[in-house]
């Protein structure tokens, strides 16, 4: 418990998931935290977007947003070059849109300034 921690919507702190459910972190290009499950405060719509500039280029995904409140707060790809497609199916949150609770300090912080274990899904 002491380095978990609990995400929460950039917008109306509704909690979204946590990091007992992180299974990957794409600090490159996208700044983002991959979780396989999250809470029913995440929804998305069954409509498919498509990235037509940025790192999402030619991907399709559906977005990801705060049943609360509406912020979009990242995506489920669902086709994506050969790069990004270990990410297909996972639940992606933006860094920029989410703040973590940190249990064990018991504070909140912006979550692209947490650094978070090292998880890989490509292995």
């Amino acid at each position: 418990p002491a380095h978990c921690a609990v995400f929460q919507c950039g917008g109306c702190w509704a909690v979204l998931g946590d990091s007992l459910h992180l299974c990957a972190q794409e600090e490159r290009r996208l700044g983002l935290l991959v979780c396989y499950r999250v809470t029913s405060n995440a929804v998305w719509e069954d409509s498919l977007m498509i990235g037509l500039e940025g790192a999402l280029l030619g991907c399709a995904y559906n977005p990801l947003s705060c049943q609360s409140c509406g912020l979009i707060v990242g995506f489920i790809l669902y086709s994506a070059p050969s790069d990004l497609a270990y990410l297909r199916g996972f639940f992606c949150f933006f860094k920029d849109s989410i703040f973590c609770y940190l249990l064990g300090k018991q504070m909140i912080t912006e979550a692209s300034k947490v650094n978070f274990p090292v998880v890989t899904l490509k292995e």
